[in-house]
Parts: C-alpha cells; sequence; structure tokens
C-alpha cells in the first residue's frame, strides 16, 4: 500500500448508516500517516457520535458553518486550505445533489466550494436511490467536477436489498486516496533538491545562519517522491525527520553543501535549489570561543560564499535548473533579476515579509517565473503547494529540453 504520511485528509462524513465505516476509515488513514480532520453533517451525527470521530483522529470535530469561535478566524476556509485531500465518505444522496448544484448550506459543501485540494467521493445509499435518474444526473455533473468517484460497490444493503450503492470498504478507500498523490511525472528522473538553512561557523559554539525550517524543501523531496521520481535531498540542519524514500545528505556549511550538490547533480535529471544558503561566511573560524572583552565591540570579516546554483548551471547545463528567491522586497523585479544572473531555467519568488507564509510557516505562496512567464499560486500548506510545484515543473522540464535558459 502507498503510504499517507504527512498527508492533511480533511473527512467529510455524511448521513447514513455506512457512517459507522468512517470510524475504521479514520484509524486506515492515521496507520499509513495521514492527519485526519473530520467534518459532520448534521444528519451524520445521528448515526455515530462526533465524540468518537474525535477520538479516533486526535482532532476536533467541526460540525457547524456558523461556529461563532471558529468563524472568527474564518474556520471554514482555514480547513478548506489545510487539506491536502478532502475525502466524503460515506456521500449520500442528499449530499450529492447539494455539491452537483453548488450550494454552500453548511460546513462541508462551503468547505468544497472554497477548497483548491481535490476532492474526493464514496457514494452510499440505497440501490434504488443509486439508480434514481436523478442521482445518476448529479453523478454525471459530478464526475465533471471532482478529483475521484470511489465506488459504490454491489452487495447486501442494510435495508436487505442487493445491488449497486454499498460504500466502498474502507482499507480500499485508504488505498486509492494514497495512490491520488503518485502522479508518475517523474518516472525514472532522478531529483536533486537542496533545503534548510546554512550555517557558518563563528567559533566552536556560535555560528551565522537564517530563519529557513526547510518545510518548503522537504515538502518538494515528498512530492517527487510520490510523482516517480528517485530524489537526493542535500539538507542543512532542520527539525524535520528525513522524508521516507529519499537519499538523505546532511550538512552544516554552504561549502559543504556545494561539494554535496556537484556531486548529485553529475546525474541528475532537475536540480532544485530550494535552500536558504547564507550569502556570507567568517573569513576565519575561531580556533576557541571568542570571548566578550568588557564593552568593547567586534568586528567580524565576513566572505561571500560560493553560488550553488549558479555552480550546478555552468557545470551541468542540460540539468533542469530551480533557485528560489525569498526576497522582502521588490519580489518579483528581484526574482527576474536573479533568474537571469544565475542562469536558471526556472526561478520560485516568494515573500518572506508576510508572517503567514514562508520561513517556519505550514503554508506559501509563490510566483514561477521563467521565460513563459509567471504563474501565480496562491497560499496554500506547502505539501499542497510542492504537488502542484513539481507538477508544473515536470511539465516545464519536457519543454525545456530542446531550449535554453
Amino acid at each position: 500500500m502507498s503510504t499517507l504520511q504527512n498527508k492533511r485528509v480533511l473527512l467529510g462524513v455524511t448521513g447514513g448508516i455506512a457512517a459507522y465505516k468512517s470510524a475504521e476509515l479514520i484509524r486506515g488513514l492515521r496507520e499509513q500517516g495521514a492527519d485526519v480532520a473530520v467534518v459532520m453533517t448534521e444528519a451524520a451525527q445521528e448515526f455515530i457520535t462526533a465524540l468518537t470521530l474525535q477520538a479516533l483522529s486526535g482532532n476536533p470535530v467541526h460540525t457547524s458553518l456558523l461556529d461563532p469561535a471558529a468563524e472568527a478566524a474564518m474556520g471554514h476556509i482555514e480547513l478548506a486550505r489545510w487539506a491536502d485531500r478532502v475525502l466524503i465518505a460515506p456521500a449520500s444522496a442528499d449530499f450529492m445533489a447539494r455539491l452537483a448544484s453548488g450550494m454552500g448550506n453548511d460546513l462541508l459543501t462551503t468547505i468544497c466550494l472554497a477548497t483548491r485540494a481535490p476532492v474526493m467521493i464514496a457514494p452510499a445509499m440505497n440501490q434504488a436511490m443509486w439508480e434514481n435518474p436523478t442521482t445518476q444526473e448529479n453523478l454525471s455533473t459530478l464526475k465533471a467536477k471532482l478529483a475521484a468517484i470511489y465506488g459504490p460497490g454491489v452487495g447486501s444493503q442494510a435495508c436487505g436489498e442487493v445491488g449497486p450503492g454499498r460504500m466502498l470498504e474502507p482499507l480500499e478507500l485508504v488505498e486509492q486516496l494514497a495512490a491520488s498523490f503518485e502522479s508518475g511525472l517523474l518516472a525514472g528522473k532522478h531529483v536533486v533538491i537542496t533545503a534548510g538553512p546554512t550555517r557558518e561557523a563563528l567559533d566552536p559554539v556560535r555560528y551565522i545562519s537564517n530563519h529557513s525550517s526547510g518545510k518548503m524543501g522537504y515538502a518538494l523531496a515528498t512530492a517527487a517522491v510520490e510523482a516517480g521520481a528517485r530524489v537526493t535531498l542535500i539538507s542543512g540542519p532542520s527539525q524535520l525527520p528525513a522524508p521516507d524514500r529519499v537519499e538523505f545528505v546532511s550538512i552544516d556549511s554552504a561549502e559543504q553543501m556545494l561539494t554535496a550538490s556537484m556531486q548529485a547533480a553529475e546525474h541528475c535529471d532537475m536540480f532544485i535549489g530550494g535552500a536558504a544558503v547564507c550569502d556570507y561566511r567568517p573569513e576565519a573560524i575561531s580556533e576557541h570561543k571568542i570571548k566578550k572583552q568588557g564593552e568593547a565591540t567586534l568586528t567580524l570579516s565576513l566572505v561571500p560564499n560560493p553560488d550553488i546554483i549558479a555552480s550546478v548551471v555552468k557545470q551541468y547545463p542540460a540539468v533542469y535548473s530551480v533557485a528560489f528567491a525569498a526576497e522582502t522586497e521588490n519580489v518579483l523585479e528581484y526574482a527576474r533579476a536573479k533568474r537571469v544572473k544565475k542562469g536558471v531555467h526556472c526561478i520560485i519568488a516568494n515573500d518572506v515579509s508576510d508572517d503567514h507564509i514562508g520561513f517556519n510557516s505550514d503554508e506559501n505562496a509563490v510566483t514561477i517565473i521563467d521565460r513563459s512567464g509567471d504563474i501565480r499560486l496562491d497560499q496554500r500548506s506547502k505539501a499542497q503547494l510542492a504537488r502542484d510545484l513539481i507538477e508544473l515543473l515536470a511539465n516545464k522540464s519536457e519543454q525545456a529540453k530542446d531550449t535554453t535558459p
């Protein structure tokens, strides 16, 4: 089975006897590493309690669109942004009808309208309701709107009838949801990604660094693995665990990152420079701890660090190269100039002066810049943004095979 490690799944539970299966579904999702948030309709709460699903998911269960406490912080929008996938299981005939017509008259339908994450449903209802022409019309509408419709299965139903309408079994839904993260766009490709900060030592106990957490680079590594790539992740110091199924190279300084990058880039297809590399390092590293000399000032002599992405481009021009531009002002202007200066195929610009995105945040918003123009990706989770970026970069790298940056 594919993994859902670090994936955010918003599970919608609607009214129907199959709601009891949502408990096992949550357990299966969490066993595969997913973080699960549950939204229940009013009817769903007649079949299974919110307390049960809260205990299984480990997160508060959301039931009301007009919850004053949640909506003070735009709760439904935050949930819509949070999710990597929205799965409604079971999806009743009533819910399918409201979703097909674009209604937003409760929390779950509102989230489906507001999210940029793929929305999937697992229908569950009486076989006669499923075969009703109105339900089938709604199904046709939803097929054009949704990322996937799982099932329904055929078999015995709680009403005693036999036919189509059974919700798929929880483990099958877990497997299909996990498979939805694997695109195959980079199958057979080797992608090298740098991430995190670098540390430039002053003495044995002090260093110069920055606020990078590595979250964006690690998310890109995971997304590239999901897309079928062999991934080498070269990371500066980070509190994050190494993603599954990557070749992980741990470094401290910019010079160490340069050495590792040049070795890895020799046989790669795509190089993504996502690390926040310190621009300067001390000219000399003190052998012993620098002592405070009363009230006297201390002057440090700094020298430039090597430009890692530019070095890769110069040595391996055939590798599809991607740089990041983390700026605090004139973001797009500086990023465009940086793309030309470094000679990369593509640059990804983001505004790190915004406290809601960028360094240490779980969300980000970026603009992708290359010769063909700009593409803006608005604020979303870094995990979802990484998947969107990998899809774009995979397509752009194919288009760029016969061109120069």
